[in-house]
């Protein structure tokens, strides 16, 4: 079997079934594929209305919500294919997406992990898909908006790599978990996704080590698909005022980002920095949490 594509839903039923119609829709790679839904706790009678729409769907739901990673690792248990794909539930492709990029990881032995163009619903591109590393100087330049200024900068755009050019393909460190193309031969050298990564992160970690393991990690843009993050937010945008238990959610996904930006710290940058460095970079994420906290709380 060529490809395995793995898909967890949580409590996100309409995008999921729009996400699986463009996957069946799409040309199947020869040595065939298989599609791997999740159901990570939802109770939102997903799993029944995808099985009736697309028999061929294997479907494997968890009793409670394991998060990205836990709910990935579940389907990547099972995943028989060459090539695994995990594919958010808010994402469209093309109908050429997955030969292509099964031809591509073919022609390309070397490459461990590797992305196409991924589009956010406006139609720029999806920053998450093209990152470098986040050591200290990266992050620093990132959170402080030095980047942004200066995004095709070596020296100042090391976390969104600017200065690649986007029509070529290209190593790049990191692509996003809403669309990560896996040789099965390398995850199963570095091991599934670190569970300690609960919403945010587990991808970057997965790539550092992937990368770690001398493999190449692509970006190609011989195909693309698109990424709906944050389109079914758009009307609650319009609002001025965010309601309570907006706030608590957006605090809480605010509190678990910036953890994982802390574990993944731990993990792979500990050693090789020292300790005052270390100090000033927390004493940073913690800062910038709480300012970010702050704004949530007046909005």
């Amino acid at each position: 079997m060529d490809l395995s594509i793995i898909i967890v839903n949580y409590k996100t039923k309409d995008l999921t079934l729009q996400t699986l119609g463009s996957v069946f829709k799409a040309q199947s790679p020869k040595g065939k594929m298989e599609v791997i839904l999740v159901d990570n706790g939802s109770e939102d009678n997903t799993p029944k209305l995808a099985k009736k729409k697309f028999p061929q769907l294997k479907i494997i739901v968890s009793p409670e919500n394991l998060g990205f990673a836990g709910g990935n690792n579940l389907g990547m248990r099972k995943a028989k294919g060459r090539y695994v794909l995990l594919l958010n539930s808010d994402t469209l492709i093309k109908k050429d997406t997955l030969i292509k990029m099964v031809d591509f990881m073919d022609k390309h032995p070397k490459v461990g992990l590797a992305t196409c163009r991924v589009n956010l619903f406006h139609g720029g591109l999806d920053p998450a898909s093209h990152r470098g590393f986040p050591a200290p100087w990266a992050a620093f330049t990132y959170y402080s908006r030095l980047e942004k200024f200066l995004p095709q900068s070596k020296f100042f755009g090391q976390y969104h790599q600017g200065w690649k050019n986007l029509k070529t393909t290209h190593q790049i460190d990191s692509p996003t978990g809403a669309f990560f193309f896996l040789r099965k031969k390398a995850l199963n050298q570095v091991g599934l996704l670190d569970e300690a990564f609960f919403m945010y992160a587990e991808d970057l970690d997965l790539a550092y080590r992937v990368k770690q393991a001398g493999w190449q990690i692509m970006f190609t843009p011989i195909t693309q698909i698109t990424h709906l993050k944050g389109a079914s937010g758009l009307k609650k945008k319009v609002k001025q005022k965010l309601t309570r238990e907006a706030k608590v959610i957006r605090i809480k996904i605010t509190q678990d980002f910036f953890q994982a930006m802390k574990i993944f710290y731990n993990k792979h940058y500990k050693k090789k920095y020292f300790f005052p460095l270390r100090w000033l970079v927390f004493f940073a994420i913690d800062l910038i949490k709480a300012l970010r906290i702050l704004k949530i709380k007046l909005a």
